[in-house]
């Protein structure tokens, strides 16, 4: 009726879709969401997302007082607290960030501001490293020449 097929999943309203704090609007609480975020107004709380796709993006104006748990994380506005960026984390050349900044992939523009540390977080694998070939044959063989030796 107002152009939207069902099923269609190109659909502006479909999951994923984008979420805007829009400048002059002020949230309190924790946040969770998925898709993307875009922050031009202030939050107080923490933000989460368990998506692995998701983004959020602090603009110029926005600000954040919390920690911000999201796979892809672009600032240009003000965080005061931790970042966990398990996928990217891209400081513009106004970012100001006040706490530490856990990431796997880092950009970093001339201007951006960080008071706090940086943390570079390996993504966890179920693989297991295993020695080269030939290192226990090494020790092997080197022990048994020592005991010849003796």
């Amino acid at each position: 009726m107002f152009g939207i097929k069902s099923g269609d999943s190109h659909s502006p309203f479909s999951l994923g879709s984008t979420t805007l704090i829009a400048e002059g609007t002020e949230l309190e609480g924790d946040l969770n969401f998925k898709g993307s975020l875009e922050v031009e107004g202030s939050i107080t709380g923490n933000i989460l997302s368990e998506d692995d796709d998701a983004r959020i993006r602090i603009l110029k104006g926005g600000s954040v007082k919390g920690d911000v748990w999201v796979a892809t994380v672009l600032i240009n506005g003000h965080v005061t607290g931790d970042i966990y960026a398990s996928k990217q984390a891209k400081l513009a050349s106004q970012a100001v960030v006040e706490g530490n900044v856990h990431y796997n992939l880092i950009e970093i523009e001339k201007g951006a501001e960080v008071v706090g540390s940086f943390v570079h977080e390996q993504p966890q694998t179920n693989v297991t490293a295993f020695p080269k070939e030939g290192r226990a044959e090494d020790s092997s063989e080197s022990a048994k020449k020592a005991e010849k030796q003796s």
